[in-house]
């Protein structure tokens, strides 16, 4: 018997027990093992148009602002490290270079947005986590699976999307503060709310730490690594006729945060993002509404002393239509993206400065009938540089009865290279885009407020591009070559239950993300990892506790550096002081274990965080 066929098998027994034995992330709303409650949820991100969570045959988890506030996260990747199908790696401490890998996937196979905003960099490739600010985010959608067919480029493993507040009802201001360890200072301060028309949110944030050595070794500067950083967003509507609304949003950050890569310089990063978006939304009727979006994100990265500097432009034009016809559902939509890459001339290389579009046209259609629901799109980019690229999905769920249900899909997706990857000194104008094809299955059981359940799927993905010898491009140190070849297959199983005041959730992941030519394990991927946690109230606090725990991971993919496994527990409590005051302590990595999310980098230790916030009722 084939180790697969052991993990499947262990696995298909497992869905059922775990709603009594395995709590998580108690307040990620797991679609694959959603309670009753959390079904009613909308969703935009699977489809581009909302639609309730129960209608979804996608694998889907909602993170919403009570998540995010009792978290006394610092950064995007601590909130989404304890969802389900989700594993981190970071450079250090908060404010370092950061990826998310979403089923296995490489970080840059997760298209990410931010109040309908693309955030990408035609440099690394994918977000640059470490630049969004947390403070300024109130939910977080994470798709998990290919989505290109909606869209495009990049959605081979996920799509995660942000948003930040919209102002509903009376003015509601907030202040806050905090403190925490290492230094950690926070504050911040914001309004929302609407009045007639008009609806409006505003948020400032600053915060600073003295950081930690983390780089721990001979021949690295021993200094602290802190960071500090300011954001800002703002998010106007005007609803200026019946059905008809104006939108538009801006989000600024800055981020200044230390590294080491030498003995003696105290060397920092520069990070700066920027997104602006324009957005009408229109409900011509009952059946029919219509979308236009115009938006620009701005990501710029520098370091001094020893000068770098990368800048990309995303500018995206969407026209968007929904019709709807009884259970029928039709979407059709038209899109334009244009991507920028200017890296300024250094002592080593030359100016760097290429551009380049792609030109889709999207169809969609969904079916919810009885116990039958159905979702299937097709999508058409058209890339100035490589033509035509198309992709699609199929989606089929079936409701056994009122407690089980079962779902699958397939879908193929594709990621066009950098224009780094193609035309810097690294580069090969020659590498092709990456390209997915993927399978799932999966099933859910809820009853009550218990539920389960497990979903499988195998993503193999050809002409990986990976850095590889020189050759091919002007370095002599090495060149990126789109030879490789990846399979990212695993099974997620869930599970939520509440025994008395207690509520349990859990997730465990069984996954082997792996090179197909060399048969390695993928760097910085575990094979097996869980998200348990439990949260009660006593006494008028709100107490809970996570577990997180990871097996041991390689810290590049020739299978060298073993990075070993590790299992951290947290605390976290939160209470209402009077009316309008609320106080929030976090408690994480409670034992100190030390462990490295990669080699050579050190983690915080055990840190304590302290809030208070201000927000009249």
């Amino acid at each position: 018997m084939t180790t697969r066929t052991v993990v499947l098998a262990r696995a298909a027994a497992l869905p059922l027990a775990l709603s009594a034995v395995f709590p998580s992330f108690s307040q990620t709303l797991l679609a694959q093992a959603a309670t009753e409650s959390s079904l009613r949820e909308m969703v935009v991100t699977a489809t581009r148009v909302e639609q309730p969570l129960s209608d979804l045959v996608a694998d889907v988890s909602i993170i919403d602002s009570e998540t995010i506030r009792k978290s006394g996260a610092v950064g995007v990747v601590d909130v989404l490290a304890r969802v389900p199908g989700i594993e981190i790696s970071r450079n250090g401490g908060p404010g370092s270079s950061s990826s998310v890998y979403v089923r296995g996937g490489e970080s840059r196979f997760t298209a990410v947005y931010l109040d309908g905003v693309r955030l990408d960099s035609q440099s690394v490739g994918g977000a640059m986590w470490e630049q969004i600010p947390l403070s300024q985010i109130d939910r977080i959608e994470v798709l998990r699976g290919p989505a290109a067919a909606v869209y495009g480029s990049d959605a081979v493993s996920g799509v995660i999307q942000l948003f930040t507040k919209k102002g509903e009802g009376k003015p509601a201001p907030y202040v806050g503060v905090g403190l925490g360890s290492h230094g950690t200072r926070t504050a911040e301060a914001g309004v929302s709310g609407s009045s007639g028309a008009i609806d409006y949110s505003l948020g400032i944030s600053h915060e600073r730490s003295d950081g930690f050595n983390s780089r721990p070794v001979s021949t690295m500067n021993p200094d602290d690594d802190g960071y500090e950083r300011t954001s800002g967003n703002a998010r106007v509507g005007w609803s200026f006729a019946p059905g008809q609304r104006l939108q538009a949003s801006f989000l600024a950050s800055n981020l200044n945060s230390q590294y080491d890569s030498s003995l003696t310089d105290d060397d920092r990063n520069h990070h700066q993002l920027r997104t602006a978006d324009l957005l009408w939304e229109g409900k011509w009727s009952d059946s029919y509404s219509t979308r236009l979006q115009v938006n620009q994100s701005n990501s710029k990265y520098s370091t001094t002393p020893n000068f770098y500097m990368t800048e990309t432009t995303v500018r995206s034009y969407l026209f968007q239509n929904e019709y709807r016809l009884g259970v029928h559902r039709f979407t059709a939509a038209l899109e334009r993206r244009e991507d920028e890459l200017h890296n300024p001339a250094t002592s080593y290389v030359g100016d760097l400065k290429r551009d380049r579009s792609q030109n889709a046209i999207a169809l969609g259609y969904g079916l919810h009938a009885g116990a039958h629901t159905v979702q299937a799109n097709v999508r058409h980019d058209d890339d100035s540089e490589f033509g035509g690229k198309s992709t699609g999905s199929l989606s089929y769920g079936y409701a056994i009865n009122s407690e089980w249900r079962v779902t699958a899909s397939g879908g193929t997706s594709f990621r066009a290279p950098t224009l780094y990857q193609r035309f810097s000194e690294y580069g090969d104008a020659s590498l092709k885009p990456e390209t997915g094809r993927n399978l799932e299955i999966g099933t859910r059981w809820t009853r009550g407020s218990s539920s389960a359940g497990i979903v499988a799927y195998r993503n193999r993905v050809n002409n990986l591009i990976v850095y590889g010898a020189a050759g091919s491009c002007a370095s002599a140190w090495g060149c990126y070559q789109s030879v490789g070849r990846a399979k990212y297959e695993g099974i997620t199983l869930s599970a939520a239950h509440k025994i008395g005041m207690v509520s349990l959730n859990g997730s465990v992941d069984f996954q082997n993300p792996h090179d197909l030519d060399t048969g390695r394990q993928l760097a910085r991927r575990s094979k097996r990892y869980a998200k348990l946690g439990a949260d009660t109230a006593i006494g008028g606090w709100n107490v809970g506790a996570e577990m997180n725990a990871a097996s041991r991971r390689y810290d590049s993919s020739s299978g060298t550096n073993m990075l070993g496994g590790y299992t951290t527990f947290n605390l976290y409590t939160s209470k209402n002081i009077g009316r309008d005051f609320t106080l929030l302590a976090r408690l994480d990595n409670l034992a100190d274990k030390n462990y490295e999310l990669a080699k050579g980098y050190a983690i915080p230790g055990r840190t304590l965080y302290v809030g208070l916030k201000w927000a009249p009722q």
